[in-house]
């Protein structure tokens, strides 16, 4: 019931009722909330579990927040909308319709609480395969000794991405085995425990919203300024954000917890 029901309702004023409810009754509103999927018992089990073992690594680990990798895609556009009214046009009944022509580039991505570590730009006409994938990360390999060589040693640092199809290829999980890679076993539906989703692309898109680009090589030089642009401090409070996330994602009772 509406405060204007329960007001009609008992003939009593608005702001009694409203009174009523939050000061006496210690009543709160609540919009509902998107959530991504329904999750299953298991994958609400699993993502408790994820979170438990982030907590107790972490604990175990004074230097395990600082050594961990994490690794995601998104789409760059070249004109991306804050809002969806923005491509609104006024149009007579003889109008022809609308085209959307979308120029955009696929990114992938690699950092850690230091900074950018790899950053490629999925090439023209590439499908996102698992073999592609593992080219990616051939090259992440070799990049990795060059800008990370505290990471040579086996054990000495972390890898997190999801659950996607490319991800779980099987070539590519024989070569993190052959590496000796630590993998963390990031549960499905868990963006908000991806320093990449709740944080990377976010900060990276942010400053693009309305930025016309011009043809590909200006997307992409524009991201790669974004994304070397954000501030080395935020990028190591991101991953201590993770210690945090965990704790809520308990708290949440094996729910979405935002």
């Amino acid at each position: 019931m509406t405060v204007i029901m329960m007001a009609d309702e008992f003939g009593v004023n608005r702001k009694t009722i409203r009174q009523i409810l939050v000061e006496d009754l210690g009543k709160r509103k609540f919009e509902a909330r998107f959530m991504p999927h329904a999750l299953s018992d298991d994958q609400r089990h699993e993502r408790v579990q994820y979170a438990k073992d982030i907590i107790k690594t972490a604990r175990r680990n004074k230097n395990f927040l600082n050594s961990i990798v994490a690794e995601d895609e998104t789409w760059c556009f070249r004109y991306d909308l804050t809002t969806n009214r923005q491509s609104a046009e006024w149009k007579s009944p003889a109008s022809p319709k609308g085209k959307m022509f979308v120029l955009k580039r696929v990114l992938v991505c690699f950092y850690d609480s230091k900074g950018i570590i790899h950053h490629e730009f999925v090439p023209e006409g590439q499908t996102v395969t698992g073999r592609f994938y593992l080219s990616v990360l051939e090259r992440l390999w070799k990049r990795i000794r060059r800008v990370r060589p505290e990471y040579s040693a086996t054990g000495s640092w972390f890898f997190i991405h999801d659950t996607a199809r490319i991800h779980r290829a099987v070539a590519v999980h024989e070569f993190l085995a052959r590496k000796q890679v630590y993998m963390l076993h990031h549960p499905p539906y868990s963006l908000y425990l991806s320093p990449c989703d709740y944080f990377l692309f976010t900060k990276l898109k942010l400053p693009l919203k309305e930025s016309l680009f011009e043809d590909v090589q200006d997307i992409q030089a524009g991201v790669t300024s974004s994304l070397l642009a954000i501030p080395q401090e935020d990028v190591q409070r991101s991953f201590q954000s993770l210690l945090d996330r965990a704790t809520r994602c308990i708290d949440a009772e094996e729910m979405y917890f935002e």
